[in-house]
């Protein structure tokens, strides 16, 4: 099993993220088809390293294998800056790895991770300590769904993360690869009743609810205790709310690539902005531009936008919106 990590506490990230890292080979744009990129993913991963590109203190809770791949992603993290201490090594388990295809469908996803070091990684090895004085713990459906190990595990963080006060963050991220509907159901909805920050994308929660209109399903979660809803929405952009208010986002026109990866990095925006103090429509506004820049190249992780980028992208929107108001 996975060495336990360390119990050092010392300069905690402010976001600690739970949930399983993978290694990517994203198709190039080759004609043969036969040529892959290496790049990184897993949703949480990819939620830490968009949180810390933004300015965060982010940190993650995994295991990895004792092979190339988990040295490719601690290699990874300590060029990010992202806290990987509570990632434990278990030399009896192996990394998990995943390939994306594209074709005039859209892209595909092929994972390998069945039996991986994080779907091992039980509560016995959470540090339960660290969750309990970060600012916030982020989790995801795939996060619960690797196994009943790992389902196990989510429960116990949030469990203690709620117990000391901090808040939870929560990605519906539906996979029905890993899981019948009607079990990922039954256990987020027991994850979002228990999540401040819910981060939804549209087709994950009808799925999962039934619901197709954004305002209703924004309902539905304010209902089972949100505090603050994200719905993202894909190409139509965002719609944001808490008990007294309401936003819709529009997206952020781009020149879409490949959108792996873009839902986690509007979480990790959003999250970043949301602890530095932004209110709602800011924070909105601000991951809903990181999303759609981070479709603008291949992979999960490198077309990221770094916070400048952001920045610069969302002056520019001010500047169209202002010019669009001048008198003529």
């Amino acid at each position: 099993m996975a060495d336990v990590p360390p119990t050092d506490t010392a300069a905690l990230p402010d976001i600690l993220a739970l949930g399983e890292p993978m290694v990517e080979f994203n198709q190039a744009g080759d004609a043969s088809g036969r040529l892959y990129r290496q790049g990184f993913g897993g949703d949480v991963s990819n939620f830490a390293i968009a949180a810390a590109r933004q300015g965060a203190r982010a940190g993650l809770v995994s295991a990895l294998g004792d092979d190339p791949y988990g040295r490719l992603l601690r290699a990874l993290w300590a060029a990010e800056g992202v806290d990987h201490r509570f990632v434990a090594t278990d030399a009896a388990a192996f990394t998990a790895v995943y390939f994306v295809t594209h074709d005039a469908q859209g892209h595909h996803f092929h994972f390998f991770r069945a039996g991986s070091a994080a779907s091992r990684l039980g509560p016995a090895a959470l540090p339960l300590d660290a969750i309990g004085r970060c600012r916030l713990l982020h989790l995801s459906g795939i996060s619960l769904g690797i196994s009943t190990a790992a389902c196990d595990a989510g429960f116990a963080a949030i469990a203690a993360a709620r117990a000391a006060g901090v808040p939870v963050s929560f990605d519906t991220n539906l996979r029905l690869k890993l899981w019948p509907l009607a079990r990922a159901q039954a256990v987020m909805a027991e994850a979002l009743r228990q999540a401040d920050l819910c981060l939804p994308s549209l087709d994950d929660i009808s799925a999962l609810t039934g619901l197709a209109d954004p305002d209703a399903i924004v309902d539905h979660c304010l209902r089972q205790g949100a505090r603050v809803v994200a719905l993202k929405l894909g190409a139509q952009g965002a719609l944001v709310a808490d008990a007294t208010q309401r936003h819709r986002i529009a997206p952020h026109p781009c020149r879409a690539l490949d959108a792996t990866g873009a839902g986690d990095t509007f979480g990790g925006a959003f999250a970043a902005r949301w602890l530095a103090g932004d209110d709602l429509l800011a924070a909105g506004r601000y991951a809903a531009v990181a999303a759609a820049l981070s479709t603008e190249g291949y992979g999960a992780v490198e077309p990221i936008p770094r916070a400048d980028a952001v920045w610069r992208a969302l002056a520019g929107q001010a500047g169209a919106a202002r010019a669009q108001n001048v008198p003529g």
